[in-house]
């Protein structure tokens, strides 16, 4: 299974040179490197289509006569294109189609038989980006000299021509190999990943996928993550340890607690095993430990020279998202992804709350103001006004948290939600969220577990880390937050910057819109 059906593209700034309410073909102008790189998309089997605003239908300024002639022209240029989605209103129209709106995206998707999880949108400015996110596609921007900085900034991929953007498509592509294989077998696996609940739940589809050819697997997990594992299909035991070098809070490595670790790792009795990091971990601790405990192959990412360490040493570039990242190790260790899995992320289903009477009768969205890491928790007294402009716009809100996030909810909810700190463990969120139109939060555990259950996500996401790798994967997404702020990439815990600049300046009309926007993006 390919990781894309489809590839989408802006017409004006991308495809071809802008020019304003173009109703002349002979004005049409491809850009540089356009036709090589189409046809090189084209070659693979990659659908290609074209979303693209033109209000100049509605203002007067072209006719559908005219429009009709330009985007001939284009395809004489350029080759064939599999659909066009045009929308020629205007700004005041309120119409669906219109880029920041998803719908361009979500009818191309329809009309290539696929899904928008499977279409990547490449375009020039940010409201191209926002339309990819908000139907739940991948995005790469190709800036221009008219693409503003924050929008650079704010973008999941960043390329500078056609030529680049095809290249990153085909490399992320090619990091899962599709066609026919002999699947590989195994008795017991244990896959590793003793990081926090959000990087276990990221992980799950290659978890998943090592399962169809495994069969056991155990998954060795940190305590931070331990109620994820649960969740997790295709997982068959749970063994917890805090990993010292992986632990945020570690203890001391002591001799007689690795000791005891080999012993426990041995008594798994796997037969191999797929070590899962995050890009900036080294596998290769915890490979030593395995050898010890007698694991006969190993699978890991590894920047670093592994020695014997490693059966099989897979890199992956940078900027990859953490799930097709994990994915790609997965296949490369020799499992591929059982037929008819669409790699979203996913949990076991969960019984819906019982006779919680704190849970709306009927639509509701969910603020989730905690984070496992304080740089990314948004101001509690912006959370508080975010509450109650959803309040105030209709909407029944649930904030929620863990029990030592009790204070923080009762504030956050104050007169107009309702608090739900500490009433949920992460099974009973699983279940609130799969009922909500849209989870509030930032980049944190619950984010990943909204996009496990198909909810969509107002990320107010704070830019330590980088939002391509970190956005919720395949859902709908508004992202929220100054994109530019001096934290950028700086994987800071704890806010490096007085005022917290990179989330506090989120206005909570903006966080109504967003909701609004996606409240009609649920994953069916």
């Amino acid at each position: 299974m390919n990781l894309f059906d489809a590839v989408l593209f802006d017409r004006d700034g991308t495809l071809v040179e802008d020019v304003p309410y173009n109703n002349d073909p002979a004005l049409v102008r491809p850009l540089p490197g356009a036709r090589a790189a189409l046809d090189r998309l084209r070659a693979t089997g990659l659908r290609l289509g074209v979303v693209t605003n033109q209000s100049g239908v509605a203002r007067g300024l072209i006719t559908a006569e005219q429009l009709h002639r330009v985007n001939t022209r284009i395809e004489e240029l350029l080759g064939p294109f599999d659909t066009w989605q045009v929308c020629p209103h205007d700004e005041d129209a309120g119409c669906l189609c219109r880029k920041p709106r998803p719908g361009l995206v979500r009818a191309a998707a329809r009309d290539l038989h696929t899904t928008p999880e499977r279409c990547v949108v490449v375009g020039d400015i940010g409201r191209d980006m926002e339309a990819a996110l908000a139907a739940g596609s991948a995005g790469i921007l190709v800036p221009t000299g008219l693409t503003r900085r924050p929008e650079v900034a704010a973008a999941p991929a960043v390329t500078a021509d056609l030529r680049g953007a095809a290249e990153m498509i085909l490399q992320r592509d090619e990091l899962h190999p599709s066609g026919p294989r002999t699947p590989h077998t195994a008795g017991t696996v244990l896959v590793v990943r003793p990081d926090s609940a959000g990087d276990v739940l990221v992980t799950g589809p290659a978890i998943r996928t090592v399962a169809a050819g495994a069969a056991r697997v155990v998954l060795l997990c940190g305590p931070r993550g331990r109620a994820a594992a649960e969740l997790l299909p295709g997982v068959d035991e749970v063994l917890e340890w805090r990993l010292p070098w992986i632990d945020p809070e570690p203890d001391p490595v002591a001799a007689d607690a690795i000791g005891a670790l080999v012993a426990r790792l041995d008594a798994a009795g796997a037969d191999e095993a797929v070590v899962f990091t995050s890009f900036h971990q080294s596998p290769l601790p915890t490979a030593l430990l395995l050898r010890m405990a007698g694991v006969g192959r190993i699978s890991a990412i590894s920047t670093d020279y592994p020695g014997s360490l490693l059966d099989v040493r897979h890199r992956v570039p940078g900027g990859i998202p953490e799930a097709e990242r994990a994915l790609s190790l997965a296949m490369a260790a020799g499992f591929p992804p059982p037929p008819g899995d669409d790699l979203r992320l996913r949990v076991k289903e969960q019984p819906p709350p019982g006779d919680d009477r704190r849970r709306p009768a009927g639509p509701y969205v969910v603020v989730h103001p905690g984070a496992s890491v304080a740089a990314r928790a948004a101001p509690a007294g912006l959370q508080r006004r975010i509450v109650k402009a959803l309040t105030a716009a209709g909407w029944n809100v649930l904030v929620t948290g863990s029990i030592g996030e009790k204070a923080l909810t009762a504030d956050v909810a104050g007169d107009f939600g309702t608090d739900l700190g500490g009433a949920t463990g992460l099974a009973g969120l699983a279940a609130l969220l799969a009922g909500a139109d849209c989870l509030v939060v930032g980049n944190t555990g619950p984010a990943h577990l909204a996009a496990a259950v198909g909810t969509p996500v107002v990320s107010l996401f704070a830019p330590t880390v980088p939002f391509g790798q970190w956005a919720p994967f395949r859902v709908p997404v508004v992202r929220l937050g100054d994109a530019a702020a001096p934290c950028r990439e700086t994987r800071a815990a704890v806010c490096p910057i007085g005022g917290h600049p990179c989330l506090a300046g989120i206005d909570p009309a903006a966080v109504v819109a967003a909701a609004e926007l996606l409240r009609s993006g649920r994953r069916p």
